[in-house]
């Protein structure tokens, strides 16, 4: 059945569902380098993905906040720019989760410092 099978159509490209979403929580992924992303192509469908086939990384806005910085990020030209996905999708999550579940403790902390904690 075809019933879960769908395209996300986006400004910075095109995502077949369902698919491996990885996490780069600081804007980064382990052990893939962003930098080669232009020697992904395009697959059989005609959607661009990076060279390991990523057609979306997801971040979070949280952690992004305390390390590298809304200054970091703001000088590069924004995330996808920081990222290097110019013309691949990305998504982020509010990091409300860790603001609402840690708000007395370390993340308070964290952003009472600017970081600085981390």
């Amino acid at each position: 059945s075809l019933a879960r099978v769908g395209r996300i159509h986006t400004p910075h490209g095109i995502i077949d569902t369902p698919g491996y979403v990885a996490v780069a929580t600081n804007g980064a992924l382990k052990g893939v380098d962003f930098r080669d992303a232009d020697v992904g192509g395009v697959n059989s469908k005609g959607v661009m993905s990076d060279h390991d086939g990523q057609q979306l990384v997801f971040s979070n806005t949280y952690h992004l906040l305390l390390q590298p910085g809304t200054e970091v990020v703001e000088g590069a030209g924004g995330l996808h720019k920081f990222m290097n996905r110019r013309d691949r999708p990305l998504i982020t999550d509010s990091g409300g989760f860790q603001v609402f579940s840690l708000a007395y403790g370390s993340v308070h902390e964290e952003l009472s410092t600017g970081g600085e904690l981390k």
